[in-house]
């Protein structure tokens, strides 16, 4: 299988910013483990603005463009340190690919693209995409790594894309003010009543909300990409979301002809 997985803020890093240890050497295990029986991965990963927070002792994420550039320049070294170091203890080559929204938007930009990334896979390395936080602006960002794994996704034609997060999957209302809620298995279809189930924004480090993970689940579905919603807590999870079983929440591909 081709799998892309998004790994939000809330899974690499405490709500200090500083990374966690314990997810991301779990996360590379795992990521290891599931190259090595022969599936081709894509990673999506958020964290460098959140990581970069920690390593300048901010106290908290940055509201203006020239801190968050700072930041994400900061914690993007930080943070392809550890992934090249980890994924190295385990003999896989990482790559790293920074995007604006201007490289998928524009039609040659986005063909190339393509192509770096196709060639990386051929080649065994593992991709590691993020966002070009340290010069994207308002004007030219892909704004949130939901939407930007959707696209990674479609670009590569995964069969699966996997977004961990710091909850479950699509409930019946928000689990955090509702206790009742209910975690919804499976999404056939994006009716207009689920949709209408995104709240806001994600944690304080993050950027995303339920909002653009369906919009991303829109994207994939759309091009025949099956998408999951999951807990990044225990990434061991993947195993079980690659063999197909019942874990999170899980959007139907909808591929026409």
């Amino acid at each position: 299988m081709r799998i892309v997985v998004k790994v939000g803020t809330s899974t690499l890093a405490h709500a200090t910013g500083q990374l966690n240890i314990r997810h991301v050497q779990t996360l590379v295990r795992v990521l290891s483990d599931l190259k090595n029986a022969g599936h081709q991965l894509i990673l999506v990963s958020s964290g460098a603005i959140g990581m970069g927070v920690g390593k300048l002792l901010l106290p908290g994420r940055p509201s203006d463009m020239a801190t968050k550039q700072a930041a994400a320049a900061v914690g993007q070294c930080e943070l392809m340190y550890t992934y090249d170091k980890l994924f190295g203890e385990y003999n896989h080559t990482v790559a790293q690919l920074l995007v604006t929204g201007e490289d998928i938007q524009d039609e040659k930009r986005h063909k190339n693209f393509e192509t770096t990334l196709n060639r990386l896979l051929e080649l065994g390395a593992l991709p590691i995409i993020n966002e070009n936080d340290t010069i994207a602006t308002q004007e030219i960002e892909i704004g949130d790594n939901d939407t930007l794994g959707a696209v990674v996704a479609v670009s590569v034609g995964a069969d699966l894309l996997v977004l961990l997060t710091d909850i479950n999957g699509l409930y019946t209302a928000d689990p955090h003010t509702h206790p009742d809620a209910q975690l919804i298995p499976r999404v056939d279809v994006l009716t207009p009543e689920i949709l209408a189930l995104a709240g806001g924004a994600g944690t304080k480090l993050g950027t995303g909300g339920m909002a653009t993970k369906l919009r991303a689940a829109q994207l994939a579905g759309d091009a025949g990409v099956e998408m999951v919603i999951a807990n990044g807590a225990n990434p061991e999870v993947l195993y079980d979301i690659v063999d197909g079983k019942p874990v999170g929440t899980r959007f139907a591909a909808r591929k026409e002809g």
